[in-house]
């Protein structure tokens, strides 16, 4: 079974398995755990002893946080989910529904969480007291492949040969934060018609650099990089 206690020693695999070093995740914890909501106080009378009873499969708040981070690095079914953290599948379940809005809240804590709405990211860059440096990116996530032929085909990413889902990304340069994360598309989906549907809003005095699936984007800011084609060596 997967605890924090024995992970926190093995910083590359920590690393590995919740994209964040050892820092970041203490870093993030005291967040985590004012974003848990509070125990209600229960008035029935007590049935057993103190100390009676299963123990919990996640006992510290650091292993709650290091299970919703697993799961939202690695993506697993819930059953492998659930082998590696010592469960059963409706509990690992049960576990994911709860501390996905509380990993949300602590982000916005921190102010870490990303802007969904793309008419709000020059404000929301505003906000943030660093250089306008920014990067826009497609990433996809693989996912399992559609049961139905019809959905598979619009699930296919020809570029990542799998079955797919698709969003856009502006992240900073400089401190590597997400700035905007938009709604998730289908694998085929191309960069730039993502981008286009997102219509985000940069701020005027940004550098924005993007790669060539953004060919033909053509954002309102003071400067765009973007490598050019080679060109043709055919006679």
């Amino acid at each position: 079974m997967i605890r924090y206690a024995t992970l926190r020693k093995k910083p590359k695999d920590l690393l590995a398995l919740t994209g964040l070093a050892r820092g970041e995740f203490d870093e993030l914890l005291p967040a985590f755990k004012a974003a848990l909501p509070k125990r209600r106080q229960r008035r029935r009378r007590r049935q057993r002893a103190p100390g009676g009873g299963r123990k919990p499969a996640l006992p510290t708040v650091a292993d709650k946080l290091l299970f919703i981070l697993v799961y939202a690095k690695t993506y697993p079914i819930q059953t492998v989910q659930a082998h590696l953290f010592g469960m059963s599948q409706p509990s690992a379940n049960r576990y994911i529904q709860q501390l996905l809005p509380v990993l949300a809240r602590a982000l916005d804590i921190l102010g870490m969480m990303p802007e969904r709405d793309g008419q709000k990211v020059a404000r929301h860059e505003r906000d943030h007291d660093e250089a306008k440096d920014l990067i826009v990116d497609g990433t996809e996530r693989r996912r399992q492949r559609p049961k139905r032929r019809e959905i598979q085909a619009i699930h296919y990413s020809g570029k990542k040969k799998t079955h797919s889902d698709k969003n856009v990304v502006v992240v900073n340069t400089q401190t590597k934060r997400v700035s905007f994360l938009s709604q998730t598309l289908p694998g085929s989906v191309h960069d730039k018609n993502v981008a286009d549907q997102a219509n985000i809003r940069y701020p005027k005095d940004a550098t924005l650099r993007s790669d060539l699936g953004l060919q033909g984007y053509t954002p309102d800011v003071r400067e765009h990089l973007q490598p050019k084609k080679s060109p043709s060596t055919r006679s």
